[in-house]
């Protein structure tokens, strides 16, 4: 069979997330549900649809960054949609700044993103209060927002057009692109407004989420669910606001006013924040006394460090739907030596990427830079080195003493120097039917460090 270079390289862009929504992406989409351990988008779904449609939910998802959540998070998209429900999926870092966001940067990136999504589909609000928020605001940073926007239907307008009333998700985006832009405006917009964040609050839940659900509703809809993604990436830095980690404030102490709108949400953080002391207090606030879901690595190997077959197996067919997306999956195995130069040289591959799946993509786009397929074991080993030698290069003595003892007891303390492996992905989550376990970055194996290590802990020393 002919592979489509043009078509295959454009697959594998690493920085690329499958549109579930599309027909063409949902050819490259692997359901790794059966070795993860655990249904996970199922769960975020059942929660929403069987267990309280009519009440309103919040519920956590987290995992490394890369592990393909967002990619998940399309598919649930989609399965609410189908099951009647009307869905805003959206990625904070298209409104934000996550190096620097504070609650009412979120709160205002809702508002924006939901009452956008509510204006293409025709729902009508009325937010006088809200707009009149806004133009306190944009008085108080000197910003015009009525001078220009660009209004579905008609295009970019200018207040000198008589009848044209600028629309709310427009105004909200005048302000929160200027402030992401500007860390002086951040900081004037912060000092502005987060004394009113209850009037925030309130202004989103009865001028746009309450109005928008009736409407919803009347129309043959079962509800209304945001999806905030991307705010996993949020760093643990400490804040001049609070003396806390960043994460820590904005979920923890600030989870409750996250919690307060009146929809079913769904939203993104960091995995650090449940390897710490805040998990309880994670719970109670933001997660209506539930824990975050977590979506693990897929496996690549059993605990006592032999293959994981069908973890292997599903990473092979990730691999090769992108290059023969139209073909089953029985056939894609026949097809190994169009893509590379024998099975072991793709099993490598999935091997030492521990089961991450954008360092996967990302290790492959490496080799297709290099040469066209079939892709040599030589090339592959170029690209493996190089991604070992730059990881190594950010570990320090005290890191690998931490890294050494996580794989004698596959177990990560809540202390922040394991959350700092976890944040940095020395470290992999996995899960089986016994439960949790961790194990290095495969790259580390590959490591001088880790090899001396290694024979100094062998018997015949």
């Amino acid at each position: 069979m002919n592979l489509d270079l043009d078509r295959f390289f454009a697959a594998c862009n690493p920085s690329k997330t499958l549109n579930m929504g599309s027909s063409e992406d949902r050819k490259y989409y692997i359901d790794f549900a059966t070795v993860r351990s655990e249904k996970v988008i199922d769960k975020l779904k059942r929660t929403i649809t069987r267990l309280s449609p009519n009440q309103p939910t919040c519920q956590l998802f987290t995992g490394h960054i890369g592990c393909g959540k967002s990619t998940e998070l399309s598919r649930l998209e989609v399965e609410l949609k189908d099951a009647g429900f009307h869905v805003v999926y959206f990625q904070v870092t298209d409104d934000l700044d996550v190096a620097d966001v504070d609650i009412t940067d979120i709160l205002l990136a809702i508002a924006h993103q939901v009452s956008e999504s509510l204006q293409k589909s025709q729902i009508r609000l009325q937010p006088q209060g809200f707009k009149s928020f806004l133009k306190n605001i944009a008085n108080v940073l000197d910003i015009d927002i009525s001078a220009e926007a660009n209004v579905p239907g008609i295009g970019t307008v200018k207040a000198s057009q008589e009848g044209v009333e600028f629309s709310l998700p427009a105004e909200i985006a005048k302000i929160t692109v200027k402030a992401k832009n500007s860390p002086q405006v951040r900081s004037r917009l912060r000092q502005h407004v987060e004394p009113q964040t209850n009037q925030i609050l309130r202004l989103i839940n009865e001028e746009i989420i309450d109005v928008a659900t009736e409407q919803l509703k009347e129309g043959g809809k079962k509800g209304l669910v945001v999806i905030v993604d991307n705010l996993d990436r949020v760093q643990n830095k400490i804040t001049a606001a609070s003396s806390k980690p960043l994460d820590e404030y904005l979920f923890v102490d600030r989870g409750e006013d996250l919690r307060q709108i009146n929809c079913h949400l769904v939203y993104t953080l960091p995995l650090s924040l449940i390897f710490s002391n805040a998990r309880e207090p994670l719970k109670n606030r933001l997660g209506n006394g539930n824990s975050p879901i977590v979506l693990p690595m897929v496996p690549v190997q059993l605990r006592d460090g032999t293959d994981h077959p069908e973890g292997m197996a599903l990473l092979r067919q990730m691999v090769l739907a992108r290059a023969f997306p139209n073909v089953t999956k029985e056939k894609r195995l026949n097809l190994v030596t169009d893509l590379f130069d024998n099975l072991d040289t793709l099993n490598r591959l999935c091997r030492i990427n521990g089961g991450h799946v954008r360092h996967l993509m990302g290790m492959l786009y490496g080799c297709i830079q290099e040469e066209d397929p079939p892709i040599s074991r030589s090339v592959l080993e170029n690209v493996i080195r190089k991604e070992r030698d730059s990881l190594l290069a950010a570990i320090d003595e005290e890191e690998w003493e931490l890294l050494f003892q996580v794989v004698k007891e596959q177990r990560v303390k809540g202390d922040l120097e394991y959350q700092t492996l976890l944040q940095t992905l020395f470290v992999f989550e996995y899960h089986d039917e016994r439960g949790i376990w961790f194990n290095l970055n495969p790259l580390l194996f590959e490591t001088d460090k880790y090899k001396l290590w290694k024979q100094d802990r062998s018997p015949s020393h």
